[in-house]
């Protein structure tokens, strides 16, 4: 099926400022990046390349930039950083707990590195305990080191006050958690117990370490003279009322894909330490209920309810396709041992995003730009046009045109893989 939107390049920025197979996409290199590197929330993207498009799209006018899937905060620290206005929302509870702090660096570092030494000298003080602590957590630390963690923790928790140099200092200790474990707990894998790391740093090293890199990067970033504050909200991409109308006239950000990846799930071993879930059932409640249904998992008990879904008048520009690919792909699942929902979980994927676009539309400005960062799915080999699917959703929301431009292929290399359909990766570009 053709694309019916007349696509007008003049009213995009130009495709060469990004190259093919470029890691415009990726949170590699923030790790570097004074703040950004905190916690390493790998669904990030890079804050480089969202430094460029705001100070490009400054210099014409666009000063009022929002993210309506914040993560860590990359867009939002960018935008303080470029001296605009900013604007986050984050639905994953715990993960807008987890940016929160990053825009506490304007507070004084020595006040900070002080109070997060005495917890430090308070822990090393403290008799710890394992108990109380769930499976997973036990899986994951041998017992030297979760006495060590629980000690770091209590010490924390006894002065706990929400102020800036308390929320800087349980940043501090979150982000250290995968450090010290010798459990295979890459940042965008799930937690896998079985796995073990060669490098596991002692706890109050890492968190030695880690006050000394945050207080450091506070300094670097107020020698800046950044004099904007961003506003994050906890609040759903769906519907997030604390945003006015037409408040906006950028928007940058990385939806979650339709590839099935459980995002509640990237970091229940952080919830798990402070005992925000128990298991993996927990999750469906503490979190998955807010967010965007991008994995079977979100929709478990919607199987059967896909035609319903479908119905929805916002699919209406996508309907004909997006029923035909729902239809096979709920044929293919029965060769198919985990029998996943695939089909259900598109048409609940799509259902949000069209919502997601009449929101986005209602708190765009007239002649505003939005960036997508996104990538296509092939489920049960049977491939979702995701790209071209949202930016008709988008013009059918009121925007003005769209075009997709491609920064990297992806699955091509086959082995392992689970099916042979290439997909890419790109931004879609959104005229308001």
């Amino acid at each position: 099926m053709s694309n019916p939107v007349m696509k007008q390049p003049s009213l995009f920025p130009e495709q060469s400022e990004t190259a093919p197979n470029s890691t415009t996409s990726t949170f590699a290199d923030n790790l570097t990046i004074p703040v950004h590197r905190w916690f390493r929330y790998s669904a990030g993207f890079s804050a480089l390349w969202v430094r460029e498009v705001i100070q490009r799209e400054k210099v014409k006018g666009r000063e009022r930039v929002l993210d309506p899937f914040a993560g860590s905060g990359t867009v939002l620290l960018e935008g303080e950083f470029s001296h605009i206005d900013a604007v986050g929302i984050e639905a994953h509870p715990f993960v807008s707990r987890i940016a929160g702090p990053n825009f506490l660096w304007h507070e004084k570092p020595t006040k900070f590195r002080e109070y997060a030494l005495s917890l430090l000298e308070k822990a090393s003080k403290l008799d710890g305990a394992t108990t109380g602590y769930p499976k997973l957590i036990h899986k994951c630390y041998p017992r030297e080191s979760l006495l060590r963690l629980d000690c770091l923790r209590k010490a924390w928790e006894s002065q706990a006050d929400g102020s800036p140099v308390s929320e800087l200092s349980w940043l501090a200790l979150a982000s250290i958690l995968r450090e010290c474990s010798p459990a295979g707990t890459a940042p965008w894998q799930y937690v896998l117990p079985r796995k073990k790391k060669a490098k596991v740093l002692d706890p109050y090293r890492a968190f030695h370490a880690k006050i000394y890199l945050m207080s450091g990067d506070m300094s670097w970033r107020q020698s800046r003279s950044v004099d904007r504050r961003a506003v994050l909200y906890q609040e759903d991409a769906r519907a997030f009322p604390s945003v006015p109308d037409s408040s906006v006239d950028l928007v940058i950000t990385s939806p979650p894909y339709a590839n099935n990846y459980d995002y509640a799930d990237a970091t229940r071993l952080e919830m798990s330490f402070f005992g925000e879930v128990q298991g993996w059932g927990d999750l469906q409640e503490s979190v998955r209920k807010y967010l965007i249904r991008s994995c079977t998992q979100h929709v478990s008990k919607l199987d059967g309810k896909t035609s319903e879904m479908l119905r929805n008048p916002l699919m209406e520009p996508i309907r004909p396709e997006i029923t035909e690919k729902c239809r096979l792909l709920e044929a293919e699942r029965e060769n198919h041992g985990g029998r996943k929902a695939y089909h259900t979980m598109i048409a609940a994927y799509f259902g949000d995003m069209a919502k997601m676009w009449v929101e986005l539309r209602r708190v765009t400005a007239q002649g505003g730009l939005v960036c997508f960062v996104i990538g296509d799915s092939a489920p049960y080999g049977i491939h979702v046009p995701v790209d071209r699917w949202l930016g008709e959703l988008a013009v059918a929301a009121g925007f003005h045109s769209f075009k997709f431009e491609k920064t990297r292929s992806r699955n091509v290399k086959w082995k392992n893989r689970k099916h042979r359909v290439p997909l890419h990766e790109g931004n879609l570009w959104i005229k308001g």
